[in-house]
């Protein structure tokens, strides 16, 4: 039970700053969709088949997913650093996973609402078809595994190195949806980037929904590896994490973020 009031305590932070935040909401509503309608704009002048416009509009539908949902948990650390209130956070008895997991449950409510938006918007606009029920909630599951695993790597890099990295909350997302095939195979990649294709959860999230637009998958077993990669991402990820927290305690990181 402490657990979970503790998990709550920073779910309900995240909320409430999201709440009070107009940018936030400009998150949700606007950009996501500006994103969609120019994908889709495109689709359509070079004059694309059903399947091929689905197979872009699915990225534009991720893409704003993603980065909607990561941005929770990477703001995990950054409203503290902001407020400068970092170190009375951690005074307070508290985990990495507290901390990682209450911000990313709004994450996944945030996504949940951006990733329904996008795609009624995209039905209605450029008659992209949903690929049933079942499918489209696991692809939704691997998105927010994805997002978690994005945040946390960036709660890690400014453990690591502090504020001067805050530019990955907002970068790093793209960076990683670009080697993934967000809008095209992997296989259009060169070799080097598409081996690294394979380490990244979301490529296999992808060719696992695109299956069913009559896309093949480069990579072989794409639920099973998403999946694992995510888990395996996780774990390393929380034990990094506390490893990082405590280099950065006795380095005085925490203390000179809090200035």
């Amino acid at each position: 039970m402490s657990l979970l009031n503790k998990t709550y305590a920073f779910s309900y932070r995240n909320y409430i700053f999201a709440k009070r935040n107009f940018f936030a909401f400009m998150e949700i509503l606007f950009w996501p969709i500006v994103s969609l309608l120019s994908i889709g704009i495109m689709g359509s002048f070079l004059k694309l088949d059903g399947d091929a416009l689905a197979f872009i509009l699915t990225g534009a539908i991720t893409a704003g997913v993603v980065q909607v949902a990561q941005l929770d948990v990477s703001y995990s650390l950054l409203y503290d650093i902001w407020s400068k209130s970092i170190k009375h956070t951690f005074m307070a008895p508290v985990s990495q996973f507290d901390y990682i997991i209450g911000s990313w449950i709004i994450g996944v409510l945030r996504g949940a609402i951006v990733f329904a938006m996008l795609g009624v918007f995209a039905m209605w606009a450029f008659h992209f078809r949903l690929a049933g029920a079942v499918p489209t909630l696991i692809f939704a599951c691997g998105i927010f595994l994805s997002a978690l695993v994005i945040g946390m790597l960036v709660c890690l890099l400014i453990m690591l190195y502090g504020q001067r990295v805050e530019v990955t909350a907002w970068s790093l997302s793209t960076l990683l949806m670009l080697v993934s095939g967000i809008y095209y195979p992997v296989s259009f990649l060169p070799k080097p980037f598409a081996l690294l294709a394979a380490a990244i959860p979301l490529t296999h999230f992808l060719e696992y929904y695109r299956s069913f637009y009559g896309y093949t998958p480069v990579f072989s077993n794409s639920l099973l590896t998403g999946f694992t990669l995510s888990a395996a991402y996780v774990f390393l990820l929380f034990w990094l994490l506390g490893f990082a927290f405590e280099k950065a305690r006795k380095s005085g990181m925490i203390l000179r973020l809090s200035e």
